[in-house]
């Protein structure tokens, strides 16, 4: 089960917009705290623990509420923490929880059903982020293993801090106070733990006191309880030009026990000076053997961040269509390109443009961006559609404006990319091709779409080249739902960005009604493979 957290210091409680007056979700939990000096660290600003614990208490007991039964953290997304909060402020936190999932709780729980547009989209991007929370760890070790020349060795730096200078230990006995009803730790307090223990780690590296930028994600591996002792142990594990990484981990034990660990967690941190810019900072020694896989494993997670950043992070206007590819970020661009077409599909403000053999055509204008989405019916059961779609080879077959399609990289069974050309729309003009990334899921239940998203993307292989002009998707792809065991609903949809405006503008205005034609053709092109058995995934084929 996921919960999500949000926190607004000066405006009060994050509203959300609903479809239906006065609803409110009945998992919602607000919590709202006056920042006390009590709570603030040396420069009058709310410490990140105490707001974790407040965070991870809201969550707590918004899971409760929706499980009807006692609730522990198992994990936390990263965290970003972009303000800071003064003594005196108010702190609003809501907590509601987005989507239910079963494979890891001891108990089977009821299903979230989504009321308003919010809700939904937040629902459906929940199956997202807890895939990529399940893949992070193989990323890591895919980049470690795979681009080793890239991260680079370890380099000698003169006047360089040894890690072992850095290292901090502490230890902490778990009382009454810091546990929750069910006599464990609550997992914010041990998050303000880790979180204390990892500022004098970062302080130790320059001397100086060192602000809290982001965390990698938590995971819990057992619980602490009510009496145990609890070690926990910090070190900076690299250290960059204006930030560094500081690992952190907790463990516990109860009198002759072995220790057992609670967690870890990789925290960035930023020295400022009197302007508030970040200082630059003393370069790490890392210890032999450990020390130089951790220093190592800080530069893979560095260039993580930046992607997900980069990919993520930004609003798309500030972001080129096309992000360059490559196996290191392949996880962030697929929940880019999968996220991108689930918002669109959660838009409920379409107008229906026209409708023709059953076809309809709608479309939506808002920030000086056009969108446009194709529905139909088909007598085909959605995973035989799902599998004869997500094949663009085969797309040409039915679509009068696929001239080529080629694979370039299979990177999985669920991301392939492709380099797809278009015929010239103009006597003397070039046609176009593009450099996709197709992206497909299979729902997680009955309420999910099968999902095929594209996306451009560029790689260094396949420049642009004097025979073509070169296009770009910012989000395409279409979206299948299962009506009936054999009747399903295909919903193809598109952000008309310039590249691909002139292909669809007639229809669009009225004027034409090629549209149809295509999805008539799509249409024939599944009832006549149906049966096919080469209705498979790329890799099978």
């Amino acid at each position: 089960m996921t919960s999500e957290v949000k926190t607004d210091p000066a405006q009060g409680p994050v509203s959300v917009q609903s479809c239906e007056e006065g609803y409110r979700n009945p998992t919602e939990v607000k919590m709202s705290q006056i920042v006390l000096p009590c709570h603030a660290n040396h420069r009058g600003e709310l410490s990140v623990g105490q707001l974790l614990k407040w965070m991870d208490s809201t969550a707590c007991l918004s899971a409760e509420r929706h499980a009807g039964c006692s609730c522990i953290t198992a994990s936390v997304d990263d965290i970003h923490f972009e303000h800071t909060i003064g003594v005196g402020k108010v702190v609003n936190i809501i907590a509601k929880v987005n989507r239910a999932f079963t494979s890891s709780m001891e108990v089977q729980l009821k299903q979230v059903i989504p009321h308003t547009q919010t809700e939904q989209m937040e629902y459906s991007l929940a199956a997202e982020r807890r895939r990529m929370r399940l893949i992070h760890a193989e990323i890591i070790t895919d980049l470690l293993s795979s681009s080793t020349a890239q991260l680079g060795e370890c380099q000698e730096y003169q006047d360089a801090v040894p890690a072992e200078r850095t290292r901090v230990e502490s230890v902490e006995l778990v009382l009454p106070p810091h546990a929750n009803h069910q006599v464990s730790t609550f997992g914010g307090q041990i998050m303000a733990w880790m979180e204390n223990v990892a500022t004098i780690a970062a302080s130790r590296l320059c001397n100086a006191h060192s602000t809290l930028r982001s965390i990698d994600m938590f995971h819990f591996r057992g619980p602490s309880h009510i009496g145990d002792r609890l070690v926990l142990k910090a070190i900076v594990n690299n250290a960059f030009k204006h930030s560094m990484e500081v690992g952190v981990c907790a463990e516990a034990y109860q009198g002759g026990e072995p220790t057992r660990h609670i967690n870890s967690a990789f925290m960035t941190f930023e020295v400022l000076d009197s302007d508030r810019k970040p200082r630059t900072l003393p370069r790490i020694r890392p210890e032999p053997v450990d020390g130089k896989r951790r220093y190592q494993e800080a530069i893979a997670r560095k260039k993580i961040r930046l992607d997900r950043k980069y990919i993520i992070s930004c609003k798309q206007t500030e972001v080129p269509l096309s992000v360059p590819w490559d196996i290191s970020n392949q996880m962030y661009l697929s929940y880019n390109n999968v996220s991108a077409l689930k918002l669109m599909d959660a838009r409920s403000n379409w107008v229906l443009a026209s409708e023709k053999h059953k076809v309809r055509l709608y479309t939506l204008e808002e920030n000086h961006m056009l969108c446009f989405k194709v529905e139909m019916n088909v007598s085909i059961p959605a995973e035989q559609t799902f599998h004869l779609l997500s094949d663009l080879r085969r797309r040409k077959e039915w679509d009068l404006h696929y001239d080529e399609c080629e694979v370039i990289i299979e990177a999985d069974d669920e991301d392939t990319l492709y380099r797809v050309a278009t015929p010239c729309i103009r006597k003397g003009d070039k046609g176009k091709d593009f450099i996709l990334l197709a992206s497909r899921r299979k729902p997680c239940d009955a309420r999910d779409p099968y999902l095929i998203a594209l996306r451009s993307v560029t790689l260094p292989t396949h420049p642009p080249t004097e025979d073509y002009t070169r296009g770009e998707v910012l989000c395409a792809g279409f979206t299948i739902l299962e009506e009936s065991s054999c009747v399903s609903k295909i919903t193809y949809y598109n952000q008309a960005t310039p590249g691909v405006l002139p292909y669809i503008s007639t229809d669009i205005a009225g004027l034409s009604s090629g549209f149809s034609s295509s999805f008539s053709a799509c249409s024939d092109f599944l009832e006549a493979n149906k049966d096919s058995e080469s209705a498979l995934p790329l890799q099978s084929l």
